[in-house]
């Protein structure tokens, strides 16, 4: 590592120390800048390039953080907005939103207010518990027993009301292991995600099957070359399995990479999608 790459890196460590130690008075970006020495642009640019995000995300990242545990042990949206250095519950709202995809009242009742459907079901690479609600497609997991996969969806919303119930949103969500992506604009989706995590899940569905893209060629077109390391986090993060191609990524030498539901999984539908493309329709 050269004599400049390891001074910006211990500067970016130090920044990070920083606004995790004083992340309740919100530092702007000019007194975090000063604390390394360094001009507002720069150290913009250069914390950017190592941690994936900008600083003013990552405080939010870390403010939401300590305000999801917080809400966690009950205390008040008021009490949380106060103690995370917010000013006030309109801006927890909005943190919440931005980042989260939901109201902090959401955050703490676990999707209280939710109906979930769901079934196990099963693919040609394994059962999958698939879910929805009114509006799409929620959740789809490959699981060893419908046991294990609904105590991983009630994991993600614990307090929505669970009814086992094969519904139209669903089927048409199945057809896709069929081979049937003719039905891919009749499938409804229902995710809670971060603005960058959602623009990722979208980028993944352009993805044609059969073919592979890697973590810099995604973050390339959401106008984000250095954020390769951001966006490997949001598909690992992906809600929907298959349906949402997290396995189509790949890192840039060639290798296969992790997959959230087994490495060897991910290769056998990198595998059966070629194949599957390469025959006549």
């Amino acid at each position: 590592m050269k004599d400049q790459e390891i001074t910006n890196y211990s500067r970016i460590e130090d920044a990070i120390g920083y606004i995790r130690s004083n992340f309740k008075n919100q530092p702007t970006l000019d007194e975090i800048a000063e604390k390394v020495h360094l001009s507002s642009f720069h150290f913009q640019r250069i914390f950017t390039d190592w941690a994936g995000v900008s600083p003013k995300k990552f405080l939010q990242y870390i403010s939401l953080d300590h305000a999801k545990k917080m809400l966690a042990s009950q205390a008040t949206l008021f009490d949380t907005a106060f103690e995370t250095g917010l000013s006030g519950t309109s801006r927890l709202h909005d943190l919440f939103v931005n980042i989260e995809g939901m109201t902090p009242g959401e955050y703490k009742n676990g999707g209280e207010s939710l109906a979930i459907n769901y079934s196990y079901a099963e693919s040609p690479f394994g059962n999958v518990m698939v879910a929805s609600t009114s509006k799409g497609i929620c959740h789809i997991a490959f699981a060893n027993s419908e046991a294990e996969g609904l105590s991983e969806l009630q994991k993600v919303f614990p307090n929505a009301a669970y009814k086992p119930m094969v519904d139209l949103i669903q089927q048409n969500a199945l057809h896709i292991f069929r081979r049937d992506w003719s039905k891919l604009e009749e499938i409804k989706l229902h995710l809670k995600g971060t603005e960058f995590q959602l623009k990722v899940w979208e980028t993944l569905l352009k993805i044609p099957a059969g073919k592979l893209s890697t973590y810099g060629n995604i973050a390339s077109k959401l106008n984000q070359p250095t954020a390769s390391r951001a966006v490997g986090s949001a598909v690992g993060d992906n809600p929907v399995a298959f349906l949402i191609p997290c396995h189509r990524v790949i890192q840039s030498t060639g290798e296969f990479g992790q997959y959230h539901w087994g490495s060897n999984r991910k290769t056998a539908i990198i595998g059966w999608e070629a194949a599957q493309a390469a025959m006549p329709n």
